[in-house]
């Protein structure tokens, strides 16, 4: 990472929660900027039903340095 884009992330870091995920989506949506409605749609039902599964207590979340470990592994 360069000197500006560490910048960059230094100062997006200071944002308010809702502002760095607003601003995590708007990068995430730069990179592939085809839009595919039935693809979002899907998403929405996947959201929907994971949902769902959260509040009925049918699953549980874990933490997220557990998760990572479990993705990546120990570092």
């Amino acid at each position: 990472m360069d000197a500006i884009s560490r910048q960059l992330l230094d100062t997006a870091l200071t944002l308010p929660d809702s502002e760095r995920a607003v601003l995590a989506a708007e990068l995430i949506d730069s990179l592939d900027p085809a839009f595919d409605a039935d693809h979002e749609a899907g998403w929405g039902d996947e959201i929907a039903r994971r949902l769902a599964l959260l509040d009925s207590g049918a699953t549980r979340t874990i933490p997220w340095n557990e998760a990572r470990t479990r993705i990546i592994g120990e570092r």
